[in-house]
């Protein structure tokens, strides 16, 4: 069975695109439910039956697993059996009529705009790395672009004459404009500082760390969590605090929700509606505040 799952996440990787953490998931989620279907016995896929499927899931359910972990799994198992029907290991996808249960869309963790300004702020040194971490603060903010994409910009993607980032992924190219902050500290990044970083070495990544090579998650991560410390900002700031306050801020600015979508690249507009909701609350605690008869 496990077999089968390696030959699954290598025609995910090969045909889908997917990335090394979108197959760990998979991987790790698969490899609990055969844990579970063997000790019931069962030692092949074509073994599996739909009630076993859903005595799974139920146990899941009794386990306490958040409703995103069940879901997950379940999408993991339609996925692995979709596989297995493609490749004819089974003949019937028992998988195809698991329902997930239903997952309640909270609001996530966003910064005031004082805030933003405040975190923006802390890199205030003209050393190289300062005035790339600035840079990288600035875009983040401007642009609402997901961490991995950040690092993984290349030198082409940036376009300092027209103030436009590309953002290209296995779906799909898009455009993402940014202001003059962003583009001051992004053209002091590349007079003052990657020259610097890469000390004489060549490197296609935009963004460079001190040793000259591409910047990781784990650095960003300790960087934006250095620059709240430093701000004093007590609030539990992530590295995607700044898209969502990035898509908040533009929405209760009045931009219109169909833009919002298009720059973060979300598939479904209903992910995006959440700012939205986002934004009326915020407009119902102000007038609670401010109106004599509310």
């Amino acid at each position: 069975m496990e077999e089968q799952i390696l030959l699954f996440i290598e025609y995910i990787h090969n045909n889908k695109k997917t990335s090394n953490n979108t197959e760990m998931s998979y991987k790790r989620d698969l490899l609990k439910a055969v844990d579970y279907l063997k000790s019931k016995g069962v030692k092949a896929w074509d073994k599996v039956t739909y009630e076993m499927l859903q005595d799974y899931i139920q146990t899941m359910f009794d386990n306490n697993f958040a409703n995103s972990s069940i879901s997950r799994s379940i999408a993991s198992l339609k996925a692995l059996f979709g596989f297995l029907t493609l490749t004819n290991v089974i003949s019937e996808d028992v998988s195809k009529n698991l329902k997930a249960p239903k997952i309640e869309k909270k609001m996530p963790s966003i910064l005031s705009k004082n805030e933003v300004s405040l975190l923006l702020s802390q890199p205030t040194g003209k050393n190289p790395k300062q005035v790339r971490d600035k840079a990288m603060l600035e875009l983040l903010y401007a642009t609402g672009i997901r961490v991995s994409e950040l690092i993984s910009l290349k030198v082409s993607d940036i376009n300092l004459n027209m103030d436009f980032i590309k953002i290209t992924d296995s779906k799909k190219e898009r455009l993402i404009p940014f202001g003059t902050k962003a583009h001051n500290a992004l053209s002091e990044y590349i007079l003052n500082s990657r020259d610097i970083l890469l000390e004489n070495n060549q490197s296609s990544y935009f963004f460079v760390n001190c040793s000259g090579s591409q910047m990781s998650r784990q650095g960003f991560w300790k960087l934006i969590k250095s620059y709240t410390k430093m701000a004093g900002i007590e609030a539990d700031i992530t590295p995607h605090t700044l898209r969502h306050s990035f898509a908040a801020h533009l929405v209760e600015n009045g931009a219109e929700l169909k833009a919002v979508q298009e720059m973060l690249g979300h598939s479904d507009i209903s992910t995006t509606q959440i700012y939205l909701n986002n934004s009326q609350n915020h407009l119902r605690e102000v007038y609670n505040k401010a109106h004599p008869r509310s």
